[in-house]
Parts: C-alpha cells; structure tokens; sequence
C-alpha cells in the first residue's frame, strides 16, 4: 500500500485558519479605535491650551480696555503663545494620525490581498480626524483674530 502524496486537512484547522483571520481583522479595528483614542487625547491638551490662552488674552485685553491696567502686552503674548502652542500641538497630532492611519490602511490591504485577513468590514474615515480639523481652524481663526484684531472672536 502506498502513502497518500496529499496529507489530509483537517476541518479543525480550516476552522482555527478562519478564527485566526478572524480575529486579526478584528485587531486591525480595535487598532483604528486605539489611534482614535490617541487623537482624542492630543484634542483635549490642545482644546486645553488654546481656550486658555484665549481667556488669558481676552481677561488681560478687558481690563486694559477699562483701564484697570494701562500695560498689558506680557499677557496677551502669553494668552497668544498658549493658542499656538495649541495650534501646532494639533497640527502635530493629525499629521501623526493621518500618517499612521494611512500605514495601518496599507497593511490591512496587503493581508487581504493574502488571505490572511477577510477586510470585509468596514474602515470608515475618522470622525475624531474631523473634529481636529475643525478645532485647528477654530484655534486658527482665533489667533488671527488675537493678532490682527479682527475676525468674530475680536
């Protein structure tokens, strides 16, 4: 009697192969949710940072229109300064989720492309990367309108 050429699969493993790429593909959105969550956190820190800059100019800037103070320049740099400490901050954090995100895209395609993952559900474009821009043009429109005096925060 002859061997078999061909070893038999068992259907155990066809179903350990399918619960692995499961699962893989499942990693890839925890992930996406893991970066979200780290935009998020730079969101905050820079909201932190450029609302408080703005209170410090616009406090510092009220009294020195009511003429409690006649000099109030060092605060309003400062209040200036924490807005594009803010800004870049910001800026920083979405050129780093974009990036990252955009490698994390690529390697999901590759595996799929191999089998090795099904990347049949979805991966939908970040909310919390719109809500960063959307905060970065607000903090922009802000430090315009501290600079030039101008603008709808004037």
């Amino acid at each position: 009697m002859m061997a078999d050429p061909k070893p038999r699969r068992l259907v155990s493993d066809d179903v350990a192969v399918e619960l692995s790429a499961r699962r893989t593909g499942m990693s890839f959105q925890r992930t996406r949710m893991s970066a979200d969550r780290t935009l998020m956190a730079v969101i905050r820190t820079s909201l932190s940072l450029i609302g408080f800059g703005f209170t410090i100019f616009q406090f510092f800037q009220r009294l020195r229109e009511a003429g409690t103070l006649t000099h109030a320049g060092s605060a309003r740099n400062f209040g200036i300064t924490l807005v594009a400490l803010g800004i870049l901050m910001l800026i920083g954090g979405i050129v780093y989720h974009i990036q990252y995100m955009l490698g994390l895209r690529a390697q999901r395609k590759d595996m799929a492309a191999d089998r090795l993952i099904h990347g049949e559900s979805r991966f939908p474009v970040s909310l919390t990367l719109i809500t960063a821009i959307l905060l970065l043009v607000t903090g922009i429109t802000a430090i315009v309108s501290m600079i030039f005096q101008i603008g709808p925060f004037n």
